[in-house]
């Protein structure tokens, strides 16, 4: 047998060229969403090159499909900032209140979604502090604060959407189908097992189900990229619910759930598995080739309220205790403060550990601050020519874009919240003004916050990940208890659910708890069997299948 060589990607600096590209995107998108605020004089450039670095994601149809939820949210912020302040313009107090309120009924609903849909939850949410607390002293002044803001933001959308395109940034559909080839055949490899009558592994069911689960937000961004994008998120969909199917059917037939009774059940538990891998086989056809699949299946997402509203009501008393303190401080710039401490629970509530997500930020900040200060004040150094500021801002930019490429979720995190904080800091405008005095108190209220939040939910913790498993379970216990169709969802579709809540057991360190994850993919067995005992795939083609045939290989 000959050994092959697996194909390295070329690299600099022991970086990989994507990386670099990447990273190259996103400072030429930076200087062309200046470079147009500033020759449309608008009133917030600042916005255009945060935009910018928010959208900041490797592929195309991820960016797009991000900035199309940015700008939907924004205009939800900004008419909720104009029915805020045009409620209680006289009344700074109820207008705090009524913020922290609509910020909690935000965490709530992105607790309830995934992906760029929970981004777009928390951005309505944070869009108000940017724009209604800030003109707490001018009321009348929030509605042209929102349409510049919206100005700001749909250049920065189109810069990232112009350079992306010219520099051919790559599509997620093509990465899409090579991931989900690689599972089926990983789960192929599973089943083959089962079907051999091998002892099952739990560690590999649980480590598919995990990965097949985390697909269903990005196969959303396919959707932006083409006429057909459509088309192939369906397709996207189908497959991952088709593999969560054939994964399960392997497991019942590995654990001998089909075993218990006579040959005849055996044979069918091998034909379903060989069903379920067609079914798989024709899904990644069609998502390959652009067509509609044989079977349209939604992914639904499982959403535990109870989680949602306890989240909720946490990020609501932290806004409330942080602004409760700034007003009795009485501090002159507390409403900028206030601000970025809004923005971190926002952001902190699409984590899983928002805690965890504040200290990342508070370490962030004071390296943010320091590149910042080298930059405007020893690099550009008084400089007003623009082409001074695009070279200057390249090292910055490029760097910070690097780790957020690097796929580690730690470097990712510290990487964009220094990117979008040097803009922040900067605060690029035409002329560049040069306040080492602003500088100081601006970065020492952005400390301030962090450290603010901080205290906050260590008075007050966020939902510990003990709390979300002891619920996710309890929830388990009783849908098994009292099984229910939603919203007209199919057996596949109601197991992809299940698996959904799996993953989000996982994700809250289930696996360290080993009597809780036992109960937890029982009752998800439990469930697959009750609601496809009545329920048998029906054999593509003519449905003839043999016991002793092998699994097709996959092309």
């Amino acid at each position: 047998m000959v050994a092959t060589r697996t194909e390295q990607p070329l690299t600099i600096a022991k970086i990989s060229v994507g990386a670099w590209s990447f990273a190259i995107r996103v400072w030429l998108a930076t200087i062309l969403a200046l470079f147009v605020s500033f020759w449309l004089q608008l009133e917030s450039p600042t916005t255009a090159a945060l935009t910018v670095a928010v959208l900041a994601e490797p592929t195309r149809g991820q960016a797009l499909d991000k900035a199309g939820w940015r700008l939907l949210a924004t205009v939800v912020g900004v008419t909720a900032s104009i029915a805020i302040t045009g409620l209680f313009s006289q009344a700074r107090d109820l207008i705090l209140a009524a913020f922290a309120v609509w910020l909690g009924v935000c965490v709530f609903a992105a607790k309830l979604l995934d992906g760029y849909r929970a981004y777009a939850a928390v951005l309505s949410g944070y869009t108000v502090a940017f724009i209604a607390t800030q003109q707490l002293d001018n009321p009348q002044h929030v509605f042209e604060s929102g349409m510049a803001r919206g100005a700001a933001i749909v250049i920065g959308v189109l810069s990232i959407a112009v350079v992306n395109t010219l520099m051919f940034a790559p599509d997620r559909r093509s990465h899409l189908v090579t991931q989900l080839a690689a599972i089926h055949r990983r789960v192929r490899l599973y089943a083959s097992a089962a079907r051999r009558g091998e002892p099952g592994d739990s560690t590999t069911f649980l480590t598919l189900l995990r990965e097949i689960v985390a697909l269903r937000p990005e196969i959303a961004s396919v959707a932006p990229e083409s006429s057909g994008g459509s088309i192939e998120s369906a397709a996207g969909r189908s497959s991952v619910v088709s593999l969560i199917a054939e994964l399960q059917a392997a497991r019942s037939l590995n654990s001998g759930c089909a075993r218990d009774g006579d040959a005849e059940t055996e044979i069918l538990g091998r034909s379903e598995v060989l069903i379920r891998d067609e079914q798989v086989s024709q899904d990644l056809l069609a998502l390959s080739s652009g067509k509609w699949p044989r079977r349209w299946w939604r992914a639904p997402l499982y959403r535990s309220y109870r989680i949602a509203a306890e989240s909720a009501i946490r990020a609501a008393l932290w806004l409330a205790i942080t602004s409760a303190f700034y007003v009795w401080a009485g501090w002159p710039a507390a409403s900028v403060s206030l601000s970025f401490v809004t923005l971190m629970v926002g952001l902190g509530a699409t984590t899983p550990k928002p805690r965890g997500f504040t200290a990342i930020v508070l370490v962030a900040t004071p390296i943010a601050i320091a590149l910042t200060g080298m930059l405007e004040f020893f690099i550009l150094d008084g400089a007003d020519d623009f082409p001074l500021l695009a070279i200057g801002l390249a090292p910055f930019v490029i760097g910070a874009a690097l780790p957020i490429a690097s796929g580690n979720l730690l470097w990712s995190s510290l990487g964009r919240t220094i990117l979008a904080f040097t803009m922040l800091l900067l605060a690029p405008s035409n002329p560049q003004t040069y306040n080492p005095q602003a500088f100081l108190f601006t970065s020492m209220f952005i400390i301030a916050a962090a450290a603010l939040l901080l205290a906050a939910q260590t008075l007050i913790p966020p939902l510990s990940d003990d709390e979300r498993r002891m619920q996710l379970l309890a929830e388990a216990r009783r849908e098994l208890r009292e099984p229910s169709s939603k919203n007209g969802e199919t057996p596949e579709e109601a197991m992809f659910r299940g698996a959904s809540r799996l993953g989000q057991f996982l994700s809250a360190g289930g696996a360290e708890d080993s009597e809780a994850l036992a109960e937890m993919v029982s009752c998800f067995d439990q469930s697959a069997i009750i609601r496809c005992g009545g329920s048998k795939p029906t054999p593509p083609g003519d449905g003839r299948y043999d016991k002793d045939l092998d699994l097709p290989e996959v092309t």
